[in-house]
């Protein structure tokens, strides 16, 4: 059992209330329902609580506002439900996170989903966060070491830095997530699975991300079998958690898997709220409700912390231009590529290098490491531009200098973007350029 401090105690004390607001339900529709006699109280957004059959107690949300009545959007199954039952306000959508949370799995209310008891933080914070001054920020920082050399080098990553991560189901994007969460240097790593099928989560923690992950690292996880409001509260809850960290100066990497489900999430919610669909039948809100989340993370400002973050999108067929991808692209500083048919010859991570970009960059490599960089850049893009021509044996060597550099670098630059053996960047840089000299890897390199 945690410890329990007075502020923790007087916080679980301050959230019982005594007295709540009743309405009672009047009509009840395709997913919402209306409830009467709250009108006066209620405002959008907040949450209520229904009496179902059973007295099984489930949560809602209000979505619009009438003289009469309240339209609600219930977070679960309300079959069985009757004209007169009961209907709760609890209040504005909060979050209290604690620093007893790391190493811990809970859910988007702040409940324990490992079966372990949990304690409320002394602070609620507002579940869609407070906007920062962006005029106070901080430019991006330092780049991060991360156990991955293709990071290290061709792809960095700087404190404070918002990438995008796009792939497909089953290229390797959980995996690649969860080594990011061992290998990158940070405080504290919150997680949000958003939509995650269920039998994964435990395998996601206990095999995946590991003990020496959850070491430092809050998972906050809603399965996909759940209803859309607690789905696309996970990822607003664990940013609240990472605005926990951060305000106390410290560094999170914080991991989303993935803005897709948490997009899909809330246009259930805003069709059953009357609003139309556009982008290929997401509604207009959608774009605010991305951006808002992904400029909730970034640089702190004064004696904040950041928020480095790792935002996941599934790309149906690889459609870059589809409307969730298309958004996050425009918002983020860079974005990074998962191929199926690189993962389907066995290179993982399958990161295409060449629809990939790092908007860190040159600010965070040196002038000899720009160089490094390009220089690489350039010999895959000859040999992608090249390789038909090539496997079918119809390139005569020595037709083309760079050509034939490429080729030569080809094989050594792929199986270079595979490396995640743990070494620090000027290892990495090193061994890059031993890739573009054609020379073996130098022994005992360090």
């Amino acid at each position: 059992m945690a410890h329990i401090g007075f502020d923790q105690l007087n916080a679980e004390i301050a959230a019982v209330s005594p007295m709540r607001d009743v309405g009672r339900v009047a009509r009840i529709g395709r997913g919402t329902i209306e409830v009467s006699g709250l009108s006066h109280v209620a405002a959008q957004g907040d949450m209520v609580e229904i009496d179902t059959p059973g007295h099984v107690r489930r949560r809602g949300e209000v979505l619009n506002l009438a003289q009469d009545h309240v339209t609600v959007l219930p977070d679960g199954d309300i079959e069985g439900l009757t004209i007169g039952a009961a209907v709760a306000l609890i209040g504005a959508s909060q979050i209290a996170p604690d620093d007893s949370w790391i190493g811990r799995v809970i859910d988007p209310m702040g409940q324990a989903l490992d079966g372990r008891a949990i304690l409320r933080g002394p602070v609620a914070r507002p579940l869609r966060g407070v906007p920062m001054n962006p005029t106070e920020r901080r430019v991006l920082g330092a780049r991060l070491e991360t156990g991955l050399a293709v990071f290290n080098t061709l792809l960095p990553i700087v404190r404070g830095q918002r990438i995008g991560l796009f792939a497909g189901s089953g290229v390797g994007k959980s995996t690649l997530l969860a080594k990011l969460a061992r290998g990158v240097h940070a405080d504290v790593v919150v997680i949000a699975l958003i939509g995650e099928r269920g039998r994964e989560v435990r395998e996601f923690v206990e095999r995946v991300l590991g003990a020496e992950g959850m070491r430092r690292a809050v998972v906050v996880a809603a399965t996909s079998d759940q209803s859309p409001l607690v789905r696309r509260r996970c990822a607003w809850t664990a940013m609240a958690v990472a605005e926990h960290f951060r305000d106390q100066g410290k560094h999170v990497l914080f991991l989303a898997d993935s803005v897709t489900r948490f997009a899909e999430a809330h246009r259930e919610i805003s069709l059953a709220a009357g609003e139309g669909g556009s982008l290929r039948g997401f509604p207009p809100s959608t774009a605010h409700q991305i951006t808002a989340l992904c400029e909730r993370a970034g640089p702190g400002a004064g004696t904040a912390g950041d928020i480095t973050a790792v935002f996941s999108v599934l790309v149906a067929g690889s459609d870059m231009e589809e409307p969730v991808a298309d958004i996050l692209r425009g918002v983020l500083d860079g974005h990074v590529v998962l191929d199926r048919s690189i993962a389907e010859r066995g290179r993982f991570p399958a990161i295409d290098l060449l629809r990939s970009v790092s908007r860190a960059l040159p600010g965070a490599a040196s002038e000899a490491e720009n160089t490094l960089i390009s220089a690489a850049r350039q010999r895959l893009g000859a040999y992608d531009r090249s390789e038909m021509m090539i496997r079918a044996g119809l390139y005569a060597a020595g037709s083309d200098p760079a050509l034939d550099a490429a080729i030569e670098s080809w094989p050594k630059l792929d199986a270079f973007l595979s490396e995640d053996e743990w070494e620090d960047t000027k290892a990495s840089f090193r061994r890059l350029a031993a890739c573009l000299a054609g020379e073996a890897r130098a022994q005992g390199e360090g």
